[in-house]
């Protein structure tokens, strides 16, 4: 992700509010309505590869990148933002024999992400690491936790090319074994996962991007399988809406598409279904509704409140749209999140 100075984008556990990682630092902004919370300087952080915020707490995770960073790109370092002397916002720094990829944090772990294993720590209370997976080659570092205190889903690419697999943490916290509970979702690698907020249901999409497929986690099997398109395209994010009602994708072709998944009669079908001759692909469901951003910038998109979809961009633009379940959707805020000033204590 580049533009503007922007290394990475990511929302917090509950789509309500975004970090941005900079070569300028970080910043971090309120959703609803659109504010900028938080800027920590590069004098301060030096330039951020990642951002993950700890729901709307003072705690940051981050890792330094860009042409001038203060922290390592094998370590993950724990920010206070409520310590007010910069030189005491370090709290905790976590190091690693490899670049960090990503990380995840919830109320009571953090995972990171390397190319080829994934480490877990009790957090934030006398951190513990309680587990190493070795993992397939995950050069992007995909990976996904579930946000719920009442759900410890953890899922990322199983080793069969185009698989995920799905770990329970409790289990693996409590150092007992089982045997690995694996999904074959595409037959090529997998490019991005979802995890809905009550950890029932994950999406998947492979590297063609064609397709998005959501399963349910207790029976593993699949319940929709939704059409981006007919073309390769590179898929950025997937996101579920709070009710697990929809799903929502970004991708390089600069469009958004929204999907039913509860009430799937929403969705538009094939004109060629009916003629029965093209087989899935005639058979496949394709968006309620979609909307447009900068094409071939990388973007990341969620779900607001009142069936609104918020994308941001690496450009520095901020889309807000609201559909319908007629299909219509319609523009209701654009801006530009990289000149709002700061606002208000966070």
């Amino acid at each position: 992700m580049t533009g503007r100075g922007v290394l990475s984008v990511r929302f917090n556990q509950d789509h309500g509010c975004f970090a941005c990682g900079m070569e300028s630092g970080l910043k971090i902004y309120n959703v609803d309505p659109l504010v900028q919370k938080l800027f920590l300087s590069a004098d301060v952080v030096g330039g951020i590869a990642q951002v993950e915020m700890l729901h709307r707490t003072n705690i940051l995770a981050v890792v330094g990148g860009g042409k001038n960073p203060k922290f390592s790109e094998n370590s993950v370092v724990i920010l206070d933002d409520s310590q007010k002397d910069k030189d005491k916002k370090v709290v905790m720094d976590f190091a690693f024999p490899q670049p960090v990829i990503s990380m995840k944090m919830r109320h009571d772990r953090l995972i990171v992400v390397l190319r080829n294993q994934i480490y877990g720590f009790s957090f934030p209370n006398n951190p513990v690491q309680n587990f190493i997976i070795d993992t397939r080659d995950n050069p992007k570092g995909i990976c996904e936790v579930c946000p719920s205190i009442e759900c410890s889903l953890l899922v990322f690419p199983g080793y069969k090319c185009g698989s995920v697999q799905l770990v329970d943490l409790s289990v693996t916290e409590r150092c007992q074994s089982s045997a690995p509970a694996t999904i074959q979702a595409h037959q090529t690698e997998i490019a991005a996962v979802a995890i809905n907020q009550q950890g029932s249901f994950v999406a998947t999409a492979s590297r063609k991007g064609t397709l998005i497929r959501v399963f349910e986690v207790s029976s593993r099997q699949l319940t929709n399988e939704l059409r981006r398109g007919a073309d390769v395209a590179l898929l950025y994010c997937i996101n579920f809406s709070n009710d697990s009602a929809y799903v929502v994708a970004s991708s390089d072709k600069g469009t958004v598409h929204i999907f039913a998944i509860k009430n799937t009669s929403l969705n538009r079908t094939s004109s060629f279904k009916k003629m029965g001759f093209l087989g899935q692909y005639g058979e496949s469901q394709w968006g309620l509704a979609n909307f447009t951003v900068p094409a071939e910038c990388a973007c990341r998109c969620a779900f607001g409140c009142q069936s609104s979809v918020v994308a941001v961009c690496v450009d520095g633009t901020f889309h807000k749209y609201i559909f319908t379940p007629e299909g219509n959707c319609h523009r209701e805020a654009y801006d530009v999140y990289l000149d709002l000033d700061d606002d208000a204590e966070f």
